[in-house]
């Protein structure tokens, strides 16, 4: 069947995919002037942060008997904490930029390094003030309170009376929800949705090795949470409450600036497109040249799809008349 016969396929024809058309050189200060406020906002982040770890936490009754699940051994950490920022930022953001690299595009550069950002800064102020405001003590509180092993109470309320150095005490007073797991997830977890809308992971191909690459972040994540229990810096529902933050967070803030990655556009930024919408209402006559690629070349499935319930949609259309004659032989 034609497309003369069949107007509404034209429809489905995806927009086209500009390779190399905007670049950091050409669009790079246009699309950052665009999102001002937003790194605004995230210096604003970076600040509140910064003072979340410098107040006190509040100091949880820890009485005598309560010390039971308190005295696990203190530990070195198997995850140092300089090296959480290299897991939730440093390597999502060389994947961001290998893509650009491959695919020329500032908007998808921009929109990913600044989702991926506030999904970890976000995480890391919701995190630090819970911290802060719980105060629960940590598996080892006894040895940060008594680096000599020697419990001292009061004698009337029996609350603890801490002996040991205020920085590791207070650091000991920081247990619910766990940091490390909460930013793994937040960056990884935001580095997991990225690639299932690069690499089309529900593209319905049925390819599992896609689904390989999308969870090895999230099971670098969930280690990380793991080594936290290990470690006896962590209770367990700290850390299952950190990951359930990270992701929970990294989710809205990638689904801000990128569809949803089972969309057919679920590839590129929401800016994108919308670019590409205006660009067409000044200039609709914008002619296809070797550097453009029609997005429905790399959407196919989509584009079958459609054509299937298109033609489906016609054929029924086409032999609806003779369904009418036939019910009205079968009246008569």
């Amino acid at each position: 069947m034609s497309e003369a016969k069949c107007p509404l396929l034209k429809q489905t024809k995806m927009p086209e995919i500009q390779l190399g058309a905007h670049t950091v050189k050409s669009h790079g200060m246009k699309v950052a002037r665009i999102h001002m406020h937003d790194w605004l906002i995230l210096l604003l982040l970076v600040v509140i942060e910064v003072i979340l770890n410098v107040i006190e936490p509040f100091h949880r009754f820890v009485g005598e008997d309560m010390m039971t699940d308190l005295r696990y051994p203190m530990k070195d950490n198997t995850v140092p904490f300089w090296a959480v920022p290299m897991l939730a930022i440093l390597l999502p953001f060389i994947v961001i930029l290998v893509y650009y690299f491959i695919r020329r595009d500032v908007y998808d550069l921009h929109h990913a390094i600044l989702g991926l950002l506030f999904s970890v800064l976000i995480t890391g102020v919701i995190t630090d003030a819970i911290k802060d405001a719980v105060g629960r003590p940590r598996p080892d509180f006894f040895w940060r309170c008594f680096p000599d092993g020697k419990g001292v109470f009061d004698p009337v309320t029996k609350d603890v009376m801490c002996m040991g150095s205020k920085s590791v005490i207070k650091e000991g007073h920081k247990s619910f929800p766990s940091g490390h797991t909460s930013w793994s997830f937040a960056g990884l977890g935001f580095l997991a949705l990225y690639l299932s809308g690069k690499v089309r992971v529900f593209d319905r191909r049925g390819h599992v090795a896609k689904l390989c690459i999308v969870f090895l972040p999230l099971l670098v994540a969930a280690l990380v949470g793991i080594s936290r229990v290990d470690d006896y810096w962590h209770h367990w529902q700290d850390v299952f409450a950190g990951g359930l933050l990270g992701i929970t967070v990294s989710s809205f803030c990638y689904l801000q600036f990128f569809p949803a990655p089972y969309e057919v556009d679920g590839w590129g930024p929401h800016a994108y497109f919308q670019m590409l919408s205006e660009s067409r209402n000044v200039n609709p006559s914008i002619a296809v040249n070797n550097t453009y690629v029609q997005q429905s070349d790399l959407e196919g499935v989509y584009v079958d799809s459609q054509h299937d319930r298109e033609l489906s949609r016609v054929i029924t259309h086409d032999s609806s008349p003779i369904l009418e004659g036939r019910n009205g032989m079968m009246r008569y």
